[in-house]
């Protein structure tokens, strides 16, 4: 069968439960595919074939021995921040060129336990700090919808490659809107789960506070799968919540967008950036879900000001303070014949760590200095508190908040946006992280150039079941997440 990338996730467990094909036959067609189109678009770090066919090998003698799980025998793909077992794990970074993770990160060990086949690790903007996946060591991720185009990032390897077809879903992570956007700028499906859903054991950290792991995918259906699999309680993480999980699956038709209300916040729709195609587009799309029953209710998000600023003082100050353990010393790169041991820190910090990386540092480090912590890093935190409760006081009247995902479709590869510029293209996302929301992307359409847009969607903690209902009931009457890239389109 040559289009089984078209199938979804729910029909390739049906495909593969009913012996239509093999797991090594579905696996194997991916890493064709990986291997004629993946040079165009650079989703991939690290391919594993031989590692994925025994896992599909695998997969296949539980399905015959009938003790398979539901997604036995699926290809994904991880983002290259989660650590895997054996195969190299970089963060998008010099530093990790030649890290070998000796575990796996619990998001990969529940993959592993489900029967999930790891295809490979994909690219990602270093340590995850970025929009564009440009600042990976690895070289720049192509958009599928335009190869001229950035995915996004930091999760633009994890987008790219399922925007392609080079993988049926993927996991990715969002510090700031690191799913979301990535997912807006190629056409996708993406869920950022309340903080402590997914546990961050083995996900290379970048801002603690803010970090959560989420699935890609083209559909919320998609998403909803492989949510039942990432989502719950881990002992490893203290940061993980011993909370119930729902069955995503099941439950998407449980929300009933008749009724449903929605909040506007004026302060969005009127931001300076916006463009105008985006915002056509997503009023279209609310307009879609007014017609399914919803109402639109105008709010006000009194704090929108502040996002930007709390969120780039609160994220370098961790992030600083996250890498300080990168020296050279115990694992990843080291400088060669170091004078003396501040020489092998400093070089080895230096030559190993990109612009962006270097940049943050150095932010959140001055924030945390003597003298400066008070008068930034704990007003940030207090203001981060005021973010949140902005938030809360808008859920007493509306059950979710819709914005774009980000204000507007993918930049040029390339473009050199200055710092203040792509911080600004972070204005609808980074506030989520900040409260600990959760909240998706959906595709709702293309600008004039064919590039996709996307529509955000808020929900109040633990919602995450209602954001996927209502994305997929969306999705029943709209055909924007079945579109492809005509580079999606090759070997078809």
């Amino acid at each position: 069968m040559t289009d089984l990338h078209r199938l979804s996730i729910r029909e390739m467990a049906e495909g593969l439960k009913t012996a239509q094909f093999s797991s090594r036959e579905l696996t194997q067609h991916y890493l064709d595919r990986i291997a004629k189109i993946d040079a165009q678009v650079q989703s991939y770090v690290t391919v594993t074939p031989e590692f994925a066919l025994a896992e599909a090998d695998a997969a296949d003698a539980a399905i015959k021995a009938g003790n398979a799980g539901l997604l036995s025998g699926i290809p994904l793909a991880h983002k290259d921040i989660f650590c895997t077992k054996g195969i190299k794990t970089t963060a998008g970074s010099k530093i990790l060129d030649n890290f070998i993770s000796p575990y796996d990160a619990t998001v990969v060990a529940k993959g592993k336990a489900a029967g999930l086949v790891t295809l490979g690790k994909v690219n990602m903007d270093e340590f995850a700090m970025g929009s564009t996946s440009e600042s990976s060591y690895f070289g720049a991720t192509k958009n599928p919808w335009a190869l001229d185009r950035v995915p996004g990032g930091s999760s633009g390897g994890s987008a790219a490659a399922v925007a392609a077809d080079l993988a049926p879903i993927a996991t990715g992570t969002d510090t700031g809107g690191s799913i979301r956007q990535p997912a807006s700028f190629c056409g996708l499906t993406g869920l950022k789960p309340t903080y402590g859903r997914v546990s961050r054991f083995g996900m290379i950290a970048y801002a603690s506070s803010l970090d959560q792991g989420g699935p890609m995918a083209r559909s919320a259906e998609d998403c909803a799968y492989l949510m039942n699999v990432i989502a719950g309680h881990d002992a490893k993480d203290s940061t993980s919540v011993n909370k119930e999980v729902d069955d995503y699956v099941a439950n998407l038709s449980g929300t009933s967008v008749k009724g449903l209300r929605i909040g506007i916040p004026k302060q969005y729709f009127n931001v300076a950036g916006l463009d105008a195609e985006v915002k056509a587009r997503v009023e279209e799309s609310l307009k879609k879900l007014e017609e399914m029953g919803a109402t639109l209710v105008e709010i006000d998000l009194s704090m929108t000001d502040a996002y930007v600023p709390t969120y780039y003082l609160i994220a370098p100050a961790e992030a600083s303070s996250n890498l300080q353990r990168f020296d050279g010393v115990r694992y990843g790169y080291r400088c060669e014949n170091p004078v003396d041991l501040m020489d092998l820190y400093k070089r080895s910090r230096s030559e190993g760590f990109g612009k962006e990386v270097q940049q943050r540092i150095l932010i959140g480090t001055y924030a945390l200095s003597a003298g400066y912590y008070d008068a930034y890093y704990v007003k940030a935190q207090k203001v981060r508190r005021l973010i949140q409760q902005d938030f809360l006081k808008a859920f007493e009247s509306v059950d979710v908040i819709a914005a774009p995902s980000a204000p507007t479709t993918a930049y040029k590869i390339g473009a050199n946006l200055s710092p203040v510029e792509m911080y600004l293209g972070d204005i609808y996302t980074i506030a989520v992280n900040l409260a600990g929301l959760p909240a998706i992307n959906a595709p709702v359409g293309f600008d004039q150039d064919n590039l996709p847009v996307g529509l955000q969607l808020i929900g109040n903690y633990w919602s995450e079941s209602q954001l996927l209902s209502v994305v997929h009931q969306y999705q029943q009457v709209t055909d924007w997440h079945t579109k492809r890239a005509a580079i999606a389109e090759e070997n078809a």
